[in-house]
């Protein structure tokens, strides 16, 4: 844990040379300008080879592990899985649109204040705050100042969440969920001992169904429907999992 960390290398902002009516000026075939000197600013590939050929540069941001640590296994099926799926379950879909700090004054107080610490902080190597520190940011473009950026980041809906978020699959497994479900779909048809034959993507013909479709059924029993289906498979990957570790699943079958 103590070696796993990410570093950032971007530009320093320590220093900072264009603020309030001092600003960089555009100029088309150029881009922006010192507007005392008329110096072309550095662009971002150009910042980035002065930082690789400094020795004695330094990482704008580190991120490390924090000092606790605790990890602990759970086996499948187990009470302990059930109730952590649903501790998990609770706090990922948690108040997830609600911005930081919307009732309590001092959390209001405080991520205001985290407001305006972040308004100058470039979060991303497109941000305009870059022109405050003397850079030009990659894909500069006109009409750009410090201060004025359109990122997330900058934003008070964006600054924390009452829930949690969770890396997409590939963060965790480098894979897709595409190719996680292929994954699994040839698993399947291994333990099934079919053929892995390409999918034909016009085996079905999709059209809107409009509301009160004599066809359609009420909300209710689509529902209840999805989930028969969902019990029926997962019983049937049950019990082809019991089959491919050799087990006998004749009591399974009987109990369903």
């Amino acid at each position: 844990m103590a070696a796993t960390y990410h570093q950032v290398w971007w530009p320093s902002t320590d220093d900072v040379r264009f603020e309030g009516d001092h600003l960089p000026v555009w100029e088309d075939g150029a881009g922006y300008l010192d507007p005392t000197t008329g110096e072309v600013l550095p662009t971002w590939e150009q910042a980035l080879d002065a930082l690789d050929q400094d020795d004695e540069a330094e990482p704008l941001h580190v991120l490390r592990f924090g000092d606790q640590l605790d990890i602990q296994s759970v086996l499948a099926g187990t009470p302990d899985a059930d109730q952590l799926i649903q501790y998990l379950s609770k706090y990922l879909t948690k108040s997830l649109g609600d911005a930081l700090g919307t009732d309590d004054p001092r959390r209001k107080a405080h991520a205001e204040r985290l407001l305006d610490a972040l308004r100058f902080e470039p979060c991303s190597p497109t941000c305009p705050n870059w022109l405050r520190y003397g850079v030009q940011p990659k894909g500069a473009k006109p009409g750009m100042a410090p201060g004025r950026c359109k990122g997330k980041a900058h934003k008070p809906d964006h600054l924390g969440y009452a829930g949690r978020r969770v890396l997409v699959s590939r963060k965790w497994s480098n894979k897709t969920l595409t190719e996680h479900k292929q994954d699994r779909r040839t698993w399947v048809l291994e333990a099934l001992g079919l053929p892995d034959e390409p999918v034909d993507p016009h085996r079905y013909i999709w059209r809107p169904v409009k509301p009160g479709d004599p066809d359609l059924a009420p909300i209710g029993v689509r529902l209840l429907r999805s989930v028969h289906e969902r019990q029926r498979w997962r019983n049937h990957m049950n019990q082809l999992q019991a089959q491919a570790e050799g087990r006998d699943f004749s009591a399974i079958q009987s109990a369903a």
